[in-house]
């Protein structure tokens, strides 16, 4: 029986891969809550990889936001996801634990990286500023996996995801990405009869995005790949690989498809002063598309199976 630590099991991430781990032959999933163990903190974790007998581990914890969010605490998101990071990996590897999957973000990728945005466009051009703290620390935590494996032969692999969405998100009015941030909108909107909704820029940039368990599955099937099928010649030089739906839309689109899905009726309008952020971010997920992973959930599938859970889950993220 494996013993497999999902970090971070409470977030969207985290609970997907515990739902799908949940059906894997010969594992135990083992997770712990924050009064367990604080990522943050280098002797709790420490002390918690000394006693828990992990032999594999998930990495999905991290401090997630929006573009309000990444741009009022910058040094938030700098600081504790290098330090959740950097603690779990260097504990995992002080345990012996051979195996681990690093979760990060396709915000890694510079801001006018050629698109589709292939995994050696790391490292070519800058960030885009509003979520740049973020994408550093991200960033950090594929080249310190990359490294362990480099020095100490460490089976550490890591998958950047575009835009998830799903179960268990963020509904925050302030701090969430833009797809849950919609929703609750457009839902609000609807219970008061609001004639319009005013989103944030201008509606033109375009994003990707894909269901949290489309990732759960791909995180799945690749750490279960052969080591020589993952560190072939190509991840020895880029050891990350991206995970993507294969198609992207506007922030219009998904918009009216929200809309749609929510039953809203009324205006949309977009508000120019805001940021719009990176222009466009389509990932080439070819390289795991090749190892046998493909997205099952369609987007308004996945929207409308969301929208269900946040109705259903309405009194417990009204406050967060």
């Amino acid at each position: 029986m494996r013993r497999v630590f999902v970090a971070g099991h409470r977030g969207m991430v985290g609970s997907a891969l515990v739902r799908r781990l949940a059906h894997e032959d010969g594992v135990e999933v083992v997770t712990a809550g924050r009064d367990e163990v604080d990522l943050v903190d280098q002797r709790s974790v420490r002390a918690f990889f000394d006693s828990a007998g992990v032999d594999e581990v998930y990495l999905a914890a991290a401090k997630v936001g929006g573009i309000a969010a990444n741009d009022a605490y910058p040094a938030d998101f700098l600081y504790d996801n290098l330090m959740i990071e950097a603690n779990t990996i260097a504990a995992a590897h002080a345990a012996g634990v051979q195996k681990l999957v690093f979760l990060g973000s396709s915000c890694i990728y510079p801001r006018l990286a050629p698109q589709p945005i292939r995994e050696d466009s790391l490292l070519t051009g800058p960030l885009e500023l509003t979520n740049e703290p973020y994408a550093i620390a991200k960033i950090a935590g594929i080249k310190l996996c990359e490294s362990y494996h480099r020095q100490h032969g460490r089976d550490y692999r890591s998958l950047m995801p575009t835009n998830l969405y799903g179960p268990g998100d963020n509904f925050h009015p302030r701090h969430s990405h833009v797809l849950p941030a919609l929703i609750r909108r457009f839902h609000e909107a609807t219970l008061t009869g609001a004639p319009q909704v005013v989103i944030w820029g201008t509606g033109t940039p375009l994003r990707e995005f894909l269901h949290v368990d489309d990732l759960a599955e791909a995180c799945v099937l690749v750490a279960g790949l052969p080591a020589e099928r993952y560190w072939t010649p190509a991840t020895e030089r880029c050891s990350h690989l991206n995970v993507g739906a294969g198609e992207d839309l506007s922030i219009a689109a998904l918009a009216r498809l929200v809309a749609d899905v929510v039953g809203y009726s009324g205006e949309i309008t977009f508000d120019p002063g805001k940021p719009d952020g990176t222009p466009r971010k389509l990932l080439d997920s070819s390289r795991v598309r090749a190892l046998g992973w493909r997205p099952r959930i369609g987007l308004r599938e996945g929207v409308a199976a969301t929208y269900r859970w946040f109705v259903e889950h309405a009194d417990a993220v009204r406050e967060t």
